[in-house]
């Protein structure tokens, strides 16, 4: 029952409740609290301690505070170093709240005492208390955390209101649990409350108990980590709890038996589940067996799109990406008109070569789209190890597939476009030799089953249309280059290149810089001038970077408010890119004496050579400089024999070789040079010194020689016609052997250039030297 209302200060408790007749330390820290404490000290040394509902508010209203408290009394009262106060306190009378009383120093309430209602002599009460010591006497025993001298404390007390209360306080309950007994005023309903509250936590005892004794069997020592997980696994097993683990083991079996795997795949990945749902998820391999699950369920197996086998579309999607590359189109639309009457090729093997910036690459991506393919692509330039193409074994650390099958991953169907880029440029150590990998990966007959370390299991690349490209096909090796087909990309003309930089390279850039045809005119003959005097390449790359100078130069003029729109001609691209970087329409200024210009072929394309002699007194000594590679040393050398043996129909003096030093020097000096085919120019260059004949400027040659003066066939000569008609050289003396591949030189650069054909050096220096 309650006597009448008292207004009182309050201090709210966290995580903590005080019963009536208990005696604690309380550490207080908030102002409120703190300002609540010295009130008391003043008055009548009482407060009420009611404990709020949340433990993680700093600041709690008074809705988050419980309406049953505690009227205690402060017995002691001591500040600490830290701002603190700690105070002893001991629990009187339960007291519920009535009212709050505005106070902005501290709270202040109106309370009521509540007394315990209870009958005196009530049997039924007598029964309960020992009912509950009872409980609570077998609860010590299972608990084994409650010292005996606990129990004969309890034992003694006589009133059945505080004994509920005791007994309560030492029982590990929820706060909310303990409020619950502390808001029952009826003792014999208190005492029903704490029996039933006892009979529970008696048989989690007890459950835990067992827990322990079943999960002790499979335990060892030292796995401390291991016992509480699978403490928690026994209970979600008693509990029928299907959350955790348990159901991420579920949603991933269900996801395997969705991604329409093989027969065999399936069952290994159900096998690794199996023993990933056993594994502790503490366990280290735990997370290697998911990440391995996770790559199996992520690949494609069965998913793919549908080709569309258009060969009208494809080749405007071709035209409209690229200008010229008529032989690498043609390739590409037999594939496909291939594929429209069989409907299951096996995907070829294209290797794309030739010099940077010719749009090999982008060629690839223009294929994928004309396919209705996915595209994906991975760079082996640099690559020295086998397991960046076969994947690392899981029995390492942070293993993980290879790259070919990350790419199909990426794909994310087993029939994409799949660019395997600069493949010329992989290398290999100790690591292994990753070309040797790629020899199962582009193998029709091999790649239906090809093996990652990581994965295990076959995988098919049957269905892939891989594409390779190269600069330099020679550093391929032997039998990478036996499983492709090489599509050989030469290089541009001067027409070629007109069209790319008006249609393509020029409105990209334009784009890109904010400019459009009402900012910007630039005229077609200042793009040729462009082409001809400011690049020198196989290529488009630096035309396009030279493209974005004159843009950019544009923007400034335009921003600046010297002009509203830009027109470049002929006349004013040296206002934007300065003086002519090359020389256009003579290789050479005049005739020279001792000096010819070879053709060579370089993974940038085809390049102008000049080779000089230089001939002065002294004992016949032989000098090569200009960074020679063997090849072209001993080119020297046999030029050299071949004009000792033949020095009285040259006219030359047969002692010529003890009476001179004889100097040959390739300019550019710094740039390794090395190859078969400059033979024919190092002896017309030395014929042309010592007779004192001079070679025509308009002259390029390129041809091996043998001592006997025959003239052996070359590569390249596409490439190396090419570089001559960049260069403004007329004629091309060339191997007679070479005469089939002057179909496949452009009509642009066959117009512009004489082609003789040669079997012989007494041919080249008919038409080489200037004079009889």
């Amino acid at each position: 029952m309650a006597d009448q209302e008292r207004i009182i200060p309050l201090l709210p408790l966290r995580g903590l409740l005080v019963y009536p007749t208990m005696v604690l330390h309380l550490d207080v820290g908030r102002e409120k609290s703190v300002n609540a404490l010295e009130k008391v000290m003043v008055d009548d040394h009482e407060i009420l301690l009611a404990t709020q509902k949340e433990i993680a508010i700093d600041e709690p209203s008074e809705a988050e505070i419980y309406r049953v408290g505690t009227l205690a009394k402060v017995k002691q009262m001591l500040k600490l170093p830290n701002g603190t106060i700690r105070v002893l306190v001991e629990g009187l009378q339960r007291a519920k709240i009535n009212e709050f009383i505005e106070n902005d120093d501290h709270f202040e309430v109106s309370i009521s005492i509540i007394d315990d209602v209870v009958e005196p002599d009530d049997l039924e009460v007598q029964a309960l208390m020992r009912n509950v010591l009872h409980q609570f006497e077998q609860y010590i025993k299972l608990s084994k955390k409650i010292s005996a001298e606990t129990l004969a404390s309890v034992s003694d007390i006589i009133e059945p209101g505080r004994l509920a209360d005791v007994i309560s306080s030492h029982l590990p309950l929820k706060i909310a649990e303990k409020q619950e007994v502390l808001e029952i005023f009826d003792v014999k309903e208190r005492l029903t409350k704490l029996l039933e509250i006892l009979n529970n936590e008696k048989e989690v005892l007890g459950l835990e108990k067992k827990i322990g004794q079943r999960v002790k069997k499979s335990m060892e020592r030292t796995q401390k980590e291991y016992y509480l997980r699978e403490q928690m696994k026994a209970i979600q097993k008693e509990l029928g709890d299907k959350e955790g683990k348990g159901s991420e083991v579920e949603t991933l079996k269900e996801k395997l038996e969705q991604a329409n795997m093989p027969e065999n795949v399936l069952e290994k990945a159900l096998k690794e589940l199996d023993r990933y749902e056993k594994m502790p998820a503490s366990s280290a391999e735990s997370s290697v067996i998911r990440n391995y699950i996770d790559w199996l369920l992520n690949l494609p197996w069965t998913n793919e799109t549908e080709d569309r086998l258009d060969t009208n579309h494809a080749e405007k999607i071709l035209n409209e990406d690229h200008y010229g590359l008529e032989k690498v189109k043609e390739r590409v639309l037999e594939y496909l008109a291939v594929q429209q009457l069989t409907k299951q090729l096996k995907g070829p093997i294209l290797c794309l070569a030739g010099p940077p910036g010719v749009g090999k690459t982008s060629l690839a991506r223009s294929i994928a789209r004309s396919l209705n393919r996915n595209f994906v692509r991975i760079s082996l330039g640099g690559v020295r190890d086998e397991a960046e193409i076969r994947g690392h074994r899981r029995t390492y650390v942070g293993a993980m597939p290879g790259r070919v099958i990350q790419g199909m991953k990426k794909a994310g169907t087993i029939n994409p476009v799949f660019l395997l880029d600069e493949i010329d440029k992989m290398a290999n150590d100790f690591r292994g030799d990753p070309a040797a990998a790629l020899l199962e990966v582009l193998d029709p007959e091999q790649n239906s089953t090809f093996s990652d370390h990581y994965i295990e299991e076959p995988y098919d690349l049957s269905k892939v249309m891989f594409i390779t490209t190269a600069n330099n096909v020679g550093t391929i090796p032997g039998p990478l280059l036996d499983r492709m087909e090489i599509i050989s990309i030469a290089g541009y003309t001067e027409l070629e290149k007109l069209h790319i930089a008006t249609d393509y390279l020029l409105p990209k850039q334009m784009k890109d810089h904010g400019l459009d045809k009402g900012k910007l005119q630039v005229k077609e003959e200042a793009i040729l001038k462009v082409i001809r005097y400011y690049t020198r390449e196989a290529g488009v790359r630096s035309l396009e970077r030279q493209m974005a100078a004159l843009c950019r130069k544009a923007a400034r003029t335009i921003v600046s408010g010297d002009k509203k729109k830009v027109i470049l001609t002929d006349k004013t691209v040296e206002q934007s890119l300065g003086k002519p970087k090359f020389r256009y329409g003579q290789a050479e200024v005049e005739d020279q004496i001792g000096a010819a210009t070879g053709l060579a072929y370089t993974t940038a394309g085809g390049d102008t050579l000049s080779i000089e002699v230089s001939i002065a007194p002294g004992k016949g000594k032989l000098t090569l400089t200009g960074k020679l590679g063997e090849v072209m040393k001993e080119s020297a050398q046999a030029a050299f024999s071949y004009i000792r043996s033949k020095s009285e129909q040259l006219n030359i003096d047969p002692s010529f070789h003890e009476k001179n030093d004889i100097h040959i020097h390739v300019p550019e000096g710094a740039t390794p040079k090395d190859g078969p085919s400059a033979g024919i120019t190092m002896a017309t260059a030395l014929i042309s010194a010592l007779t004192g004949r001079a070679v025509r400027k308009e002259v390029g040659m390129t041809g091996e020689i043998t001592l006997r003066g025959r003239v052996l066939p070359i590569g390249g000569l596409k490439e190396k016609s090419m570089s001559a008609h960049r260069a403004g050289l007329k004629i091309v003396i060339m191997p007679k052997d070479n005469e089939k591949d002057l179909e496949d030189i452009p009509e642009s650069v066959r117009k512009d250039l004489t082609f003789i054909p040669v079997s012989h050096l007494d041919e080249v220096l008919k038409h080489a030297l200037v004079g009889e």
